[in-house]
């Protein structure tokens, strides 16, 4: 029997998380290995290929992918068209990064990059022929065969290849060897599943149907990409390395959470939103309650952060880092704009409405660049005061253009966040006076982190169960029953009963 759209949605949430958790604690395992067997040195020269590599995907497929995923009639000629885009835009992007290769390399200072790159540039190729297959998995929000086939890739192309490699002594080609290997087996199962449909003659009409969303969705993507970087590029170039050390661990620390949560909603929200994108009700449903759960599971684990930044700096980083801690505190405070926005992202997207998405990231980057150059003068502190003004100010953005085309009110929008907010403000008193008491206590800071944290999580249990509508809100305990309702399909059928016996001795 087929599942209602919101079970196949639940269900790819949780196997995205599935897929994010087991890739996170593959890759720390592996990479754990890697460190052990190969030089710093190895390291550096991938990781300055990487930056280049990365820079370049942002452009690399325009956007059709998603175009794919977002187009409520998919026809087979966009299937094609977007197959035979996809391949000769690779094509082209590979050869520009092989033969620019010597300038990227004199550029980074790093002449050992030009053979890796050399390399590398394969993987625009590969990606390109892989596209149309993925969009078209999203598309049909088969989430568990793409989380498994992530990890399995990973786990293969750097567990097996990288690793072997490195045992016998091939150096910084043992990690090259291991990106390549894993980029060639995804894109091999892909094709298995969606095989190439080239395209007879050259369809302008669905590439420009096509391109439409494309260009406005990288337009946004390259723009957001500066809004992300701007702030670290400003702190380096004017408050020199050691500042940008100490500002780039407490960005990552900060978004790290938000990042995986975000990616993981987005991934599967694009596609779901994009099938309701004609249905004004279900779209704006679907709208307030991925606000209203991001803001619950989200405002008071940031409370949390700010309060307990010196213990979670001296557990994450060590003693040393303890410059960390004001930024961080600061960064930690737009925890809920940072994670809420890409819900917004997301409704406007799947809508297709992804110019006037561009020119607010276009903003958004300017204003990131902007607050973090008047905030240097006053070190790393300032320009994470000014990081936050341009974040706040893109949420507000973002959020006016989701609810415009999510047909929702600013009312609707506020009161999905009324939930979180009684949350955190009935736990905020718990959460602050036992940390003054375990810091009194002298207690090491894992402990306090626990010791807070464990508190935290049972005082909103707690409340949640005393006051479900006060601390759930409508939208919260609908959540709660979807998700104990899929579980509930999960679970298998209980056997008939026997038939009796028909005959008695």
């Amino acid at each position: 029997m087929k599942r209602s759209l919101t079970h196949r949605t639940v269900a790819g949430m949780l196997w995205m998380v599935y897929g994010k958790v087991a890739f996170a604690i593959l890759q720390l395992v592996i990479l754990g290995v890697l460190a052990r067997l190969l030089s710093p040195a190895d390291f550096g020269v991938v990781s300055a290929a990487a930056v280049v590599i990365g820079f370049s995907a942002i452009v690399s497929q325009l956007g059709l992918g998603p175009a794919l995923v977002q187009r409520s009639e998919l026809e087979p000629r966009h299937i094609e068209t977007a197959f035979t885009a996809s391949v000769v835009l690779g094509l082209f992007l590979g050869a520009l990064i092989y033969f620019g290769a010597p300038l990227a390399a004199e550029f980074l200072r790093m002449p050992n990059v030009t053979p890796v790159l050399h390399v590398l540039a394969w993987i625009f190729p590969l990606q390109g022929m892989q596209t149309v297959a993925s969009s078209l998995m999203s598309r049909e929000l088969r989430f568990r065969w793409l989380a498994n086939l992530d990890v399995i890739t990973y786990a293969l192309g750097y567990g097996v290849v990288g690793v072997a490699g490195a045992l016998l002594g091939w150096g910084v080609w043992a990690l090259v060897a291991a990106q390549m290997s894993q980029s060639l087996l995804k894109t091999a199962v892909l094709l298995t599943q969606h095989p190439p449909r080239f395209q007879q003659s050259t369809d302008r009409r669905a590439f420009r149907e096509l391109m439409y969303f494309g260009g406005g969705f990288t337009a946004a993507r390259i723009a957001n990409y500066i809004a992300l970087n701007g702030d670290n590029m400003t702190v380096g170039r004017f408050l020199g390395p050691a500042a940008l050390g100490y500002y780039g661990r407490a960005y990552s620390l900060m978004s790290a959470p938000a990042y995986g949560f975000g990616t993981v909603l987005d991934a599967v929200l694009f596609p779901a939103m994009a099938k309701v994108q004609d249905d004004p009700v279900r779209l704006s449903a679907a709208f307030r309650r991925g606000v209203a759960l991001i803001a619950l599971l989200v405002l008071m684990p940031s409370l949390v952060i700010i309060l307990l930044a010196p213990e979670v700096i001296h557990v994450a980083l060590g003693p040393r880092w303890i410059s960390v801690v004001p930024p961080f505190q600061i960064l930690a405070i737009g925890m809920l704009f940072r994670t809420s926005y890409k819900m917004s992202d997301s409704v406007t997207r799947s809508t297709g409405a992804v110019y006037r998405r561009a020119w607010r990231q276009a903003l958004y980057a300017v204003l990131v660049v902007g607050g973090a150059w008047i905030g240097q003068h006053w070190g790393i502190s300032g320009v994470a005061w000014g990081t936050l003004a341009a974040l706040t100010i893109n949420f507000v953005l973002m959020a006016e253009l989701g609810l415009n085309v999510g047909h929702l009110t600013w009312g609707a929008f506020w009161k999905a966040h009324e939930p979180a907010v009684f949350l955190t403000a009935a736990c905020a008193p718990v959460i602050w006076g036992s940390t003054v008491l375990l810091r009194h206590w002298n207690l090491p800071p894992v402990a306090i982190v626990l010791g807070v944290s464990v508190l935290a999580l049972g005082t909103a249990l707690l409340l949640v169960l005393r006051a479900p509508f006060v601390f759930l809100g409508a939208d919260g305990q609908w959540m709660l029953e979807t998700m104990r309702s899929f579980i509930r399909k999960l679970r298998p059928a209980p056997a008939a009963p026997q038939a009796a016996a028909t005959a008695v001795e």
